[in-house]
């Protein structure tokens, strides 16, 4: 008996090292890889359940947020089961039952030096796309030309001044003379150049056959000059701005929530996050979204309030006068709108959908209730008279409140805001006990506070719920509060507080 309950013993910390593992993997892959992150949450998941038939069993720790997240999926299902399109929302569900994470994390970190270097890992990890945005920066992408001749046959199709070619029939440019090549192939008549402008990617459509004569490249596509494009908004490894945007912001309120619980700033930690700071808010800067600039500012100062002298925190909004006035000059160049701009067709095009989301939502009592089902009006926005009649971009309404009420209920929307609630007051109320704190855990409840306020506000005029990326973070960031707020782990306050 013994001997079999040994063995036992052995397979459970297996299990437990595999699953740490997870974790740990988890954190160094969720600001770079989507698929990385979420095979790390799968393997977890499932040596956590096979763990359970080890003795000794786990033990599970209640959460504040337990109800209210259960609540919500189990609300987000009902929706999916009387959904306009039942199929299509309940494969949804997988990426709602992306709460689970919440509970990978707060029901298996061994202690708490483990929850505080899973946080440095996270800030670490996030780095490496932080690398790879600069070097893509200065090496850029395309060609990008300047001063088109109008008889060019580019200019014909549409391309102007200051546009960056970036594929011809879906396969990359690297200089003008690629584009000539493929122009004078005689399989096709006509070949689709992808054109970014601004914040906008045009197929382009040129005839082959139509080049200029002339001695090189450039005379025959009637371009007067050409370099490579450095004006795109960055993306990291995700493929999408605002995704880049919204998971940095998460990070960022995470880093400065550690500098400034950090007390010894002028030490190697603090130079580290120092550099890791500079780094995130020039990406942030490159993704060009004013919403999640906006949300930075406004997590940094949820921060600073709570941590810091009035002196200090008006130091700090003197000090990001600059980098506000940088942010601006940035928006006007990169995206040639202003920071509220009624010209800007990314606002008007917001304040249609919204404006038709709310009409749907009140339109049937049954919307109120349980919703239209997520990912439904995919199927059906045609007959609902959705996005200008298809004069706009399809797909969601760029709003988390409207979007869940829409697609999920308003009793949905309810517990949802209940959830956001409950998680705020869960972190403020450990942080008003700082004897219980060390400094990188005073530094992540700040940070997770922080970066909860900059999630909404963003989340106002984006549908960051509905990003797996973020989302995936966000529920990372919660577990490992909860897992803070678990009073079974001994202090561990040895005085490690630089």
């Amino acid at each position: 008996m013994k001997e079999e309950n040994q063995k036992k013993s052995r397979g459970a910390a297996l299990l437990d090292s595999a699953i740490v593992a997870c974790l740990f993997l988890f954190a160094a892959a969720a600001p770079n890889s989507i698929a990385v992150t979420q095979t790390a949450w799968l393997l977890g998941m499932t040596f956590w359940l096979l763990r359970f038939a080890f003795y000794p069993r786990p033990k599970l720790q209640r959460t504040p947020v337990d109800y209210l997240l259960l609540g919500f999926f189990i609300l987000s299902g009902l929706s999916s089961l009387l959904s306009y399109e039942p199929m299509v929302s309940i494969g949804k569900m997988r990426a709602a039952s992306l709460f689970t994470i919440v509970y990978l994390f707060s029901q298996n970190l061994p202690s708490r030096r483990v929850i505080r270097v899973l946080a440095l890992t996270l800030v670490g990890a996030c780095m490496i796309n932080l690398i790879f945005t600069g070097a893509q920066r200065l090496l850029g992408v395309g060609v990008k030309v300047y001063n088109l001749a109008e008889a060019s046959p580019l200019y014909k199709a549409g391309v102007r001044h200051g546009d960056t070619l970036l594929t011809v029939d879906g396969v990359k440019l690297h200089d003008p003379q690629e584009l000539v090549n493929e122009l004078s192939k005689p399989d096709k008549k006509v070949v689709t150049v992808t054109a970014y402008r601004h914040e906008w990617m045009l197929p382009c459509k040129v005839p082959r056959g139509t080049l200029l004569a002339g001695n090189n490249a450039l005379e025959q596509l009637g371009v007067g000059s050409w370099s490579k494009g450095r004006d795109w908004r960055a993306s990291g490894f995700f493929g999408n701005f605002v995704t880049y945007a919204e998971v940095l912001q998460l990070i960022l309120a995470l880093t400065v929530g550690l500098f400034v619980a950090l007390r010894r700033k002028r030490s190697l930690i603090g130079l580290g996050l120092l550099l890791a700071l500079a780094g995130m808010v020039g990406a942030l800067l490159l993704t060009v979204t004013r919403a999640s600039w906006f949300a930075f500012i406004v997590s940094s100062a949820v921060i600073l309030v709570l941590s810091v002298s009035r002196r200090a925190v008006l130091v700090a909004g003197v000090l990001a006068i600059p980098l506000i006035l940088a942010g601006l000059f940035v928006l006007q160049q990169k995206r040639n709108v202003g920071f509220i701009d009624q010209q800007d067709q990314s606002i008007s095009w917001r304040e249609t959908v919204w404006r038709e989301g709310f009409h749907l939502l009140l339109s049937k009592p049954r919307h109120l209730l349980v919703g239209i089902g997520m990912d439904s009006i995919k199927s059906h926005w045609r007959e609902w008279g959705m996005f200008d009649q298809g004069r706009l971009p399809w797909g969601h309404m760029h709003s988390n409140p409207l979007e869940i009420a829409l697609e999920r209920g308003v009793p949905a929307l309810l517990v949802w805001l209940a959830l956001l609630f409950v998680y705020a007051r869960t972190i403020w109320r450990m942080l008003r006990d700082k004897t219980r704190l060390d400094w990188i855990e005073q530094g992540i409840l700040l940070g997770a506070l922080g970066g909860l306020a900059g999630f909404f506000v963003s989340g106002q005029v984006h549908y960051n719920w509905g990003d797996s990326e973020v989302i995936m973070i966000f529920y990372f960031l919660m577990g490992a509060v909860m897992a803070l707020n678990n009073n079974s782990y001994p202090l561990e306050l040895t005085g490690s507080n630089p």
